[in-house]
């Protein structure tokens, strides 16, 4: 039995241009190709993408996956430590609902009281959020599309403390959290206010490496298409993904292009 490229997005929430993608770059080739261009897939090409997504949830980049694949590893130890991630990401989960528990209440305390509600320890908002997974998609976006530019951004990360790379994480959740504000507000992504963010995130990212519109726009598109760095993003609000990625969109048009 064979299944069509819509088909195997659909079963498997990977976008037919990252299906695409893997089979252009070797990792995933159909097991063939219609005369209307069409690609199909079969049994084993479907239990390849298992693998692939299952590394790309370790972290894995694309050319590494693909050594891996070819080295026939043993999978079994590779679910193994694709299980122990599992079980931290629950703890981290845990952790995260009790943070936002704290912030519910400190909240029904103020309103009850009918004042303004107080947050005793700001830190307390951000306990929880791991935004390690969207800083390793950006990376391998990075790595994969821009080589020169993932080199300035690995020689940038290198000279990071553990301070710097908390306040790092720190100011990224606060960032996101304004961002998601103008969304559920129903402001345009070219509205100034929302643009002087994206200022503000672009100069983040040039911290390590300098995207010109082209790349920006295809980190932004990543922020999308990429499961994790997705879940990161709608976290914080649904839908958050796509209105960052429109924004950027605009803000590269506006003052990139």
């Amino acid at each position: 039995m064979a299944w069509s490229i819509a088909e195997v997005a659909r079963m498997s929430g990977v976008t037919s241009r990252t299906l695409r993608h893997y089979d252009e770059i070797g990792l995933l080739p159909p097991a063939w190709i219609g005369n209307n261009g069409h690609r199909f897939y079969e049994e084993a090409d479907l239990l390849r993408l298992q693998q692939i997504l299952l590394m790309r949830e370790l972290d894995l980049g694309l050319r590494e996956i693909r050594a891996v694949l070819d080295s026939r590893l043993d999978q079994v130890a590779v679910l193994r430590e694709h299980h122990r991630r599992l079980l931290a990401e629950r703890d981290r989960l845990e952790t995260l609902a009790r943070t936002v528990g704290r912030t519910i209440t400190e909240l029904e305390k103020g309103k009850d009281n009918h004042d303004m509600a107080k947050i005793n320890r700001p830190e307390n908002l951000f306990e929880g959020f791991d935004l390690s997974p969207a800083r390793a998609a950006a990376e391998a976006e990075v790595r994969e599309r821009w080589p020169r530019a993932w080199e300035e951004s690995r020689q940038a990360v290198e000279t990071m403390t553990a301070e710097d790379t908390e306040e790092w994480q720190r100011e990224v959740t606060a960032q996101m959290i304004r961002i998601a504000e103008f969304m559920v507000a129903g402001t345009p992504v070219d509205d100034p206010a929302v643009q002087a963010e994206m200022d503000a995130h672009y100069r983040g990212v040039c911290r390590y490496w300098t995207p010109d519109a082209a790349a920006y726009k295809g980190l932004g598109r990543t922020y999308v298409d990429d499961p994790r760095f997705r879940a990161n993003y709608d976290k914080i609000a649904e839908g958050l993904a796509v209105y960052q990625r429109d924004a950027m969109v605009a803000y590269a048009d506006a003052r990139l292009s």
